[in-house]
């Protein structure tokens, strides 16, 4: 079970595509060959689309990987708006920062070095939008702190909530039961966070949306 969508929809959808630019498409390209996991193009889509629509000024990435995400969004931002992104693997900040070059972000794109759970508590400013792409193990304690940084009426944008499509299979392989258990039990605790107004899209593969409600 490798994806949500059945394969004669992957191959309409990937046939409607746009050509992504030559930078885009040689990131995607590394991914596959080297296994790296980034978000699924279509879910992209829709990030850019909910960035540019909401016109963040200041926006959180938890999990930068090569920097794929990284340089969507930060296209999508007005001159002033900034990204904060935290990686804590330094091969791919190596990675990323030479994607990052190439596509001249490195004014809109702040790298932060580090374990996301020991930087976040440190970050003073709030964000307008939270793009949370990290260690599944983690998403729980991430999500919590993610709200405390998110504005009222901010945006938060989670990925791999119907992992593979195993979130809604009854039959799960035992290498998956685990992860499958936790993402469970996060979009539980997702659906049901009083402060927020939360769905998920059956996109790529399963994305959170919640907008951070006024009291």
């Amino acid at each position: 079970m490798k994806g949500i969508v059945f394969p004669n929809q992957e191959k309409y959808l990937s046939a409607q595509r746009n050509k992504p630019d030559i930078l885009i498409a040689e990131m995607e390209s590394f991914a596959s060959e080297n296994q790296v996991p980034i978000l699924n193009w279509n879910a992209a889509e829709l990030l850019e689309v909910l960035i540019r629509n909401s016109e963040p000024k200041r926006v959180l990435e938890i999990g930068m990987a090569i920097g794929y995400s990284s340089i969507r969004i930060a296209r999508q931002l007005k001159k002033k708006s900034t990204l904060h992104t935290i990686e804590k693997s330094e091969v791919n900040i190596k990675l990323a920062t030479n994607f990052i070059n190439r596509a001249e972000l490195t004014e809109k794109i702040q790298i932060l070095e580090g374990d996301a759970l020991e930087i976040m508590p440190t970050l003073k400013k709030k964000y307008d939008f939270i793009f949370l792409d990290a260690d599944k193990q983690d998403y729980e304690k991430l999500f919590h702190y993610s709200l405390k940084l998110l504005k009222k009426d901010g945006i938060i944008f989670i990925d791999n909530l119907l992992w593979h499509g195993y979130a809604a299979a009854r039959n799960v392989p035992l290498k998956q039961k685990k992860s499958t258990q936790i993402i469970r039990e996060f979009n539980k605790l997702f659906l049901n966070t009083p402060s927020l107004q939360s769905t998920i899209v059956p996109v790529g593969d399963g994305v959170g949306i919640g907008i951070k409600v006024r009291k």
